[in-house]
């Protein structure tokens, strides 16, 4: 079975919109969970994790996230649990502004946010040489994945509305007032 154009575009628009979702999604758990880190001692994050491990073990004793979550926090230092505070609740910030950016339909954001992926990216790949892990393999690779559909999006001049309208099926023609439709416009971009 052949792929149309309009089928591949369709796809790719669709892994964008679940992409950025995804992303909106992670910025919103790190937020979440960075925050308290902020203000929790280690003891205190061991005690959280103990608690919400609980039922698991109680399950599956040889649950091994259950484990992992555990052994993880037992040798958190008041330093390392600053620093993921901190790592978390400024990762979550950046990609759920970035999320929002793109979702008002600023493409002029598409710049900053392919960069502070990127950044991400390469930080993430700094500590996967350091640190290998599935986890952070996986959540780098899904950044790569969301960084090129971002530069693909931005290169064909679409708004996240674009992709929207080509996954709903809906006419990929913009409204009249819609100033990416002008040349000038596009070319001062």
């Amino acid at each position: 079975m052949r792929t149309t154009p309009r089928t591949r575009e369709r796809w790719f628009d669709l892994v964008f919109l679940v992409g950025f979702a995804l992303k909106a999604v992670d910025g919103l758990v790190e937020l979440l969970v960075g925050l308290p880190l902020l203000v929790l001692r280690p003891a205190q994050v061991e005690a959280v994790a103990r608690l919400l491990t609980a039922g698991e073990l109680r399950e599956d004793p040889g649950d091994p996230v259950a484990h992992l979550v555990r052994h993880g926090v037992a040798a958190l230092s008041t330093d390392a649990t600053l620093f993921a505070a901190v790592y978390l609740v400024v990762h979550g910030l950046v990609k759920l502004g970035i999320v929002a950016a793109i979702f008002r339909g600023s493409r002029r954001l598409y710049p900053w946010a392919i960069a502070a992926l990127g950044g991400f990216v390469v930080w993430q790949g700094v500590e996967f040489v350091q640190h290998p892990g599935v986890g952070l393999a996986l959540l780098t690779l899904f950044d790569v994945v969301i960084v090129a559909l971002t530069v693909r999006e931005w290169r064909h001049h679409r708004s996240l509305g674009d992709a929207v309208r080509s996954v709903l099926g809906r006419s990929a023609r913009r409204a009249p007032s819609d100033r990416s439709t002008d040349p000038a416009w596009r070319t001062a971009q």
